[in-house]
């Protein structure tokens, strides 16, 4: 199964509302780069990162996916996924200009159609060449309805959608006010509507500072929240500790994290209990599944973001037995062969070869950009 091509590619798929924001972006469509990579025997595996769909900073990513990771391909056995994966990784002259960043997703995108390839290879979905799934019950909770952006009415009507008519009993909601008492009424009139039982996270995207986490968690105490995913500056360590050891809501983060070592980091510090890596932001399936199996060492559940918007995550945690629920964003898709799909607030377990990361011709032809 010699690699006989990698073509790179860049989409940009529109969401679901206009747009969103949370405390620090705002958007208008989801990227989708990665790469096609073709083997001697015709099979095609597709791997891909997300991105904020900014054309110039995409085509950094496909540009290193043509010029410095296709040259090293070529040629190789694609069912090398592993020793491939550390001669991208560990190459001396990509380890010298990054080891995260543009680099790292370029990798988890090469990384991830490897894997795609060795599971269309023997013929099964990603969770069964993984060694098959552990359960046949995945909760989804969701987070398309909770944007900063949206107003409390839209809020509470989505909420109460979402529970009263899709059957979710888990939803995130965003917060990062520069007022914090604006994001504990909304939680206060949220909780108020959907009730008791429903099971509510939030999540800051690292805007506020540690006293401001510290005063807000306070005032949210009885609200009884699932975990509060990165209230801090991503690489905080210290001070998402602090926060830990000072407040009853668990902490979650890990989307900004791009490798094992940061992981083990905050792990080490007491700093995070829901850990949550992402394939597209680690160097793919691989480095995830050392995460994954570092947070079982140490008893956390593995709860991943889901940047590729859960076409490989439905594998991975349906198959890791760390995983316990993963996150649901309708975004994209219905742009691939086999679409991450929930059904009552439960993912279905794929069943197509792969690893669900075939997109549709027409999806190519219709949002596909330039490679520049």
């Amino acid at each position: 199964m010699k690699i006989t091509a990698v073509e790179p590619f860049i989409l940009h798929l529109p969401l679901t509302s206009d747009s969103i924001s949370d405390s620090t972006h705002n958007i208008t469509h989801w990227g989708v780069v990665g790469a096609i990579i073709t083997t001697s025997d015709g099979l095609k595996g597709y791997g891909f990162t997300g991105t904020h769909a900014h054309l110039t900073s995409d085509r950094l990513i496909t540009a290193c996916i043509r010029d410095c990771y296709a040259p090293l391909l070529i040629g190789e056995d694609a069912a090398d996924h592993s020793r491939l994966w550390t001669k991208l990784a560990r190459h001396p002259a990509l380890q010298w200009v990054g080891r995260a960043g543009i680099t790292h997703l370029a990798l988890a995108a090469v990384d991830v159609a490897l894997w795609d390839l060795a599971a269309k290879k023997a013929g099964v979905p990603l969770h069964a060449h993984l060694g098959g799934a552990r359960t046949n019950r995945l909760e989804a909770y969701n987070t398309d309805i909770g944007w900063l952006s949206f107003s409390q009415e839209e809020l509470l009507t989505g909420s109460a959608m979402a529970v009263e008519e899709d059957g979710f009993t888990r939803i995130k909601i965003k917060v990062g006010h520069d007022d914090p008492n604006i994001d504990i009424r909304r939680l206060e009139a949220v909780r108020k509507r959907i009730g008791g039982d429903i099971r509510i996270a939030i999540d800051g995207n690292g805007k506020w500072d540690l006293p401001t986490c510290q005063r807000f968690c306070a005032r949210a105490r009885d609200l009884d929240l699932y975990w509060f995913e990165e209230p801090m500056w991503y690489d905080d360590v210290g001070s998402h500790a602090t926060l830990a050891a000072n407040t009853s809501i668990p902490i979650a983060l890990g989307e900004q994290l791009y490798t094992l070592d940061a992981f083990r980091a905050f792990i080490s510090a007491g700093a995070v209990a829901y850990v949550q890596p992402d394939v597209t932001r680690l160097g793919g399936i691989t480095e995830y599944i050392q995460v994954a199996d570092l947070a079982l060492a140490h008893r956390l559940p593995v709860v991943p973001h889901a940047g590729e918007m859960s076409q490989v995550h439905v594998h991975m945690s349906y198959w890791h037995p760390a995983s316990t629920i993963l996150e649901y964003i309708p975004w994209i898709k219905d742009h691939f062969e086999e679409p991450a799909n929930v059904v009552d607030g439960i993912y279905k377990l794929p069943q197509q070869p792969g690893a669900s990361t075939t997109v549709l011709p027409a999806s190519f032809e219709r949002y596909g950009k330039s490679l520049g």
